[in-house]
């Protein structure tokens, strides 16, 4: 063991800053990777191995094989390059059955530790130049000093890096202070452990950045993110428990009322809406508050659904209050709310930062923010919409017994608290999302929450032409946009930026407006819409485009959801690629909300293929739901909506795909809650990962 790793010198808990011997510039590059203690460097997992178990002979060597040899230094030797201005430091190993070189590029440091006659194993890659073979960068071990390997001649751990820190690097310090493993208690019940057949914690950490072979190295991964999906279950599920004793409104399904009101609707529910519908209020019976998710696909139709249970609960005496995550949404939802409840006598009102309106007999009139707050105390307003600031503000109710959240996934967890203190009641709570839910994503994130799915379009409704345009067919997009307007449609044309950026050669949209406007479509009446302008600017936009009269709308991202403008047939999507494709179904979801065929328009200039992979399962999917099982295959759990907000640990985020282990995790959680086997270390173990995912 080194001289500077003295065991009772450190603990878990230990900075790594008060330890003398890292270095000050080392320090900074780990405090980039979020590394400040010992434990945090311990729970700094691989992301994958290099087997350099084997050694080769030098004689049996192939181009481009990784390999491991074990030889002695005859030769080492530094060369300056002029032309490249870089050193070079050559070494020639010899191991009886051959000779090959290594050469490492600007560590002319090297030399010190690379002399001639020492015996030394090297790991790398076989390359090939004028010369012949040899190992480029190779990373080594003197033989005399790897009795236990960290850097060859083992299933090499590979970590995540940052420039200037190496896995050499982080390999050597998590080898100084594995030991260290030793204080650890497992927080894990035996009983778990050995109904889930688990390793233990010591073991699995242990296996996770030296293991002895691949097998146990993915044990070690699997208890790890048992670990970590079982806390977030048990979360989860605690939360959930604990809001079912909550007690709630009690809301008698008035089954005249929703008859009457859906027979006089323009159109036909879908299988799909009445059983949600139905869930909802089977919910609203209960004097346990609804908790649910309703997920449904891009223009199918939740909205009208939730606009239902708003109206039993308003009917029954109660108030609602529906809030977005945007003023553009909100008012939306105000417009659709106000058109099919106009005839139920209701009192609606809209509360945002700009707009403060009132519905009462029919007549919308604009009313001061202080008075619209009074008459929410009072009881005077049945229903109000408005963002996620009704609740956060100082908005109070008199008998709040539902509310609608939509296209704010964590709001179930993180703001209930605020919800708890605006009645005098638990409110029922219905989440809303258009963006579909993988499974597995649905068991990790929204654990807590029951779900309904809308998984059918309404009927009437086309299919949505989706194609990829190369760049030499853009002519050809433009006279499509040019058809669509001339025969009375309108379009959209989305931009990733607001300006201009010169390290991001993707098209702003104040630039595509100009272009636009003035060389391709001079003939038309164009708009320019993004979040920097001020929302009576975006109202006026939004509601001249809805009336026709704007016939081409260029935007940024912030028509991603809630905008319903039937008579739009085109959805033009410049620089796709820097787009998810969750966020570019809801782009296509603009359109094709009317009775006339639709057209999704997909730019790129890229070249890679993992970025035609993606664009093509936009292309192929049936539904949302298959295109965001598609999704997580392809990029991860980590751009889907609620997932980087929870600040989930790495190695939870590489595992979304491993539906049966979330399972076991889920079970497990389940079992602490109904068999009460909490510990005080699991009880502390789970309030601390609740402070580290930021759910505190």
């Amino acid at each position: 063991m080194s001289f500077w790793f003295i065991k009772s010198m450190f603990t878990l808990q230990t900075e790594l800053s008060q330890i003398k011997q890292i270095q000050k510039s080392y320090l900074e590059k780990l405090h980039k990777l979020d590394l400040k203690t010992i434990k945090d460097l311990l729970y700094h997992f691989p992301h994958r191995y290099e087997d350099f178990r084997k050694i080769t002979p030098i004689s049996q060597l192939k181009l481009n094989q990784k390999v491991t040899i074990r030889g002695k230094i005859l030769e080492a030797t530094n060369q300056r390059t002029f032309r490249r201005r870089m050193v070079l430091t050559e070494v020639i190993i010899d191991d009886q059955t051959g000779l090959i070189k290594a050469i490492w590029f600007n560590q002319p440091f090297l030399l010190k530790t690379l002399r001639p006659g020492r015996e030394i194993i090297l790991s790398g890659k076989v390359n090939f130049s004028d010369e012949g073979i040899y190992l480029s960068n190779p990373v080594y071990e003197i033989a005399k000093e790897a009795r236990l390997p960290i850097h060859t001649g083992r299933l090499v751990p590979i970590y995540p890096e940052t420039a200037g820190l190496s896995s050499r690097y982080i390999r050597f310090l998590i080898k100084k202070f594995l030991p260290l493993t030793k204080q650890i208690e497992d927080f894990l019940p035996s009983s778990l452990r050995k109904d889930y057949q688990l390793l233990d914690l010591k073991t699995a950490l242990n296996q996770v950045h030296f293991p002895d072979n691949l097998a146990l190295a993915e044990k070690a991964r699997q208890r790890l993110a048992f670990d970590e999906f079982f806390l977030i279950q048990l979360y989860l599920l605690k939360q959930k428990y604990q809001f079912a004793q909550q007690k709630s409104y009690q809301i008698p399904f008035n089954q005249p009322l929703i008859k009457s009101f859906v027979e006089k609707l323009p159109f036909k529910l879908t299988d799909s809406q009445r059983v949600a519908a139905w869930e909802i209020f089977q919910d609203l019976e209960k004097t346990r508050p609804m908790n649910r998710l309703l997920n449904g696909d891009v223009g199918s139709g939740k909205t009208i659904v939730a606009i239902m249970a708003s109206l039993a609960t308003a009917k029954a005496g109660y108030q609602v209050a529906i809030m977005a995550p945007t003023e553009v949404l909100a008012r939306q939802h105000f417009q659709t709310f106000t058109k099919f409840l106009q005839n139920e006598k209701l009192k609606i009102a809209l509360l945002t930062r700009a707009d403060h309106k009132f519905l009462n007999k029919n007549q919308i009139i604009s009313l001061s923010a202080e008075k619209i707050k009074k008459m929410i105390l009072n009881g005077q307003i049945d229903l109000v919409i408005g963002t996620h600031s009704l609740i956060q503000e100082k908005i109070n109710f008199k008998n709040l017994a539902l509310a609608i959240v939509d296209e704010q996934h964590r709001f179930g967890v993180r703001q209930r608290a605020s919800l708890l203190q605006k009645s005098t009641l638990t409110p029922h709570l219905l989440s809303m999302t258009a963006t579909p839910i993988p499974r597995t994503l649905a068991l990790t994130l929204y654990g807590d929450l029951d779900i309904s799915l809308i998984k059918e379009l309404p009927q009437g409704r086309q299919k949505i032409i989706t194609q990829v345009i190369p760049p030499a067919e853009r002519e050809k997009a433009y006279q499509l946009i040019r058809k669509e307007i001339k025969n009375g449609r309108q379009a959209f044309v989305i931009c990733p930026l607001i300006e201009d950026s010169p390290k991001l050669e993707v098209k702003s949209v104040t630039q595509e407006y100009e272009k636009l406007s003035q060389e391709v479509f001079p003939e038309f009446k164009i708009a320019l819409l993004h979040g920097q302008l001020k929302a009576k600017e975006k109202e006026k936009i939004m509601k001249d485009f809805l009336a026709n009269k704007i016939n081409l709308l260029i935007s940024t991202s912030v028509v991603e959801v809630g905008v319903d403008v039937p008579n739009a047939t085109v959805m033009m999507i410049e620089d796709a690629d820097r787009f998810g494709l969750a966020q570019l179904h809801q782009f296509r979801g603009r359109v094709g909300r009317g009775p006339y065929q639709s057209y999704c328009l997909l730019f790129t200039e890229s070249t890679a293929k993992r970025t035609h992979q993606r664009l093509k399962a936009l292309l192929t999917a049936k539904d949302g739901f298959e295109l965001a099982e598609k999704d997580l295959q392809i990029r991860g759990p980590g751009d889907f909506v609620g997932t980087r907000q929870w600040g989930l640990p790495d190695l939870a985020m590489a595992s979304f795909n491993d539906l049966p282990l979330i399972q076991k995790a889920r079970q497990a959680a389940r079992k602490v809650i109904e068999e009460n086997l909490w510990t005080p270390l699991l009880s502390q173990k789970l309030t601390q990962f609740q402070k580290q995912i930021h759910l505190e």
